[in-house]
């Protein structure tokens, strides 16, 4: 289990070193790339999960209202842990709500419950998403408003795929359509994680205490929140495993493309993010634990 969960942190570790290499030699303008992974490449990432044949939005109510519980009860955690690290909680909050569900989330429960662990977990990446871009962008950026919120790429995306997905009975999207969405979403993990490498460039150690607490944090916050949930909502064997590998994930990459957009304080979000994917294999291997009791 430890060295699954090795592999699949390595290459994370890896692209993130690659970017910031290129970054100190290059000292790339990453401005427009950012952009378009925010408002059309990771959105199609998104419609492409929940149009998968393997993805039944019905099956997963209960184990999405707990995921969302987990979300934010780690976020009410997570402000008073800003507040007693003095740090601003628009900065510290949003990385410990937000996790790597995607390109973490979904190899951990494949990996932990078999091939019926990838739907559920779709779900859960794109209900994280969904919530990343309507109350997440509230706490990083307070002055937007619903209708910017309600314009955004992720919600819209997401919107439009869960009347893909209820639709797929009677309709689905031609076959060349649906693998160019999944060819150009599929792009969206490496940009993230490149762009977070190039960003590192500019990190000094002065950001390393904060990243340390937060990649801490996060996992302990979402555990202790979902500890709580499965001793009073009725679920299935599979549904709780996958709720605390879910919680234990360490915070998602996305979390530094949206800081730096709206210039939210980057370098120390970019340091939670690096240290929080290191810290996974400490804390994802507890979760796993706790999952498959």
């Amino acid at each position: 289990m430890f060295a699954r969960i090795v592999s699949i942190i390595t290459p994370v570790i890896l692209i993130i070193l690659i970017g910031w290499i290129y970054g100190r030699r290059a000292h790339p303008d990453m401005t427009g790339i950012n952009r378009a992974t925010l408002d059309v490449i990771a959105p199609l990432l998104v419609v492409s999960a929940f149009i998968s044949k393997d993805f039944v939005l019905a099956d997963q109510l209960v184990l999405l209202a707990c995921a969302v519980a987990v979300v934010l009860g780690s976020g009410v955690l997570a402000y008073v842990a800003a507040r007693l690290l003095r740090a601003d909680p628009r900065t510290f909050v949003p990385p410990m709500m937000f996790n790597n569900s995607g390109n973490m989330g979904l190899p951990l429960s494949v990996f932990a419950f078999g091939p019926a662990g990838l739907a559920p977990a779709v779900a859960l990446f794109a209900m994280s998403n969904l919530m990343h871009f309507t109350i997440g962008l509230k706490i990083v950026n307070r002055h937007a408003s619903l209708a910017q919120i309600a314009r955004n790429p992720m919600v819209l995306a997401t919107v439009g795929g869960v009347a893909l997905s209820l639709a797929k009975p009677w309709f689905a999207l031609p076959e060349p359509i649906y693998e160019s969405i999944k060819l150009l979403g599929d792009a969206t993990v490496p940009l993230m994680l490149f762009a977070l490498g190039v960003r590192m460039k500019d990190v000094n150690l002065r950001n390393w205490g904060v990243g340390m607490w937060g990649a801490a944090v996060c996992p302990l916050a979402g555990i202790a929140v979902a500890l709580l949930l499965v001793a009073v909502v009725p679920m299935t064997d599979l549904q709780r495993g996958l709720l605390f590998v879910f919680a234990a994930l360490p915070p998602a990459v996305l979390n530094f493309l949206v800081a730096d957009h709206f210039r939210q304080e980057p370098d120390q979000v970019a340091s939670i993010v690096l240290l929080g994917n290191i810290g996974a294999v400490v804390f994802v291997p507890i979760g796993l634990y706790l999952g498959l009791r």
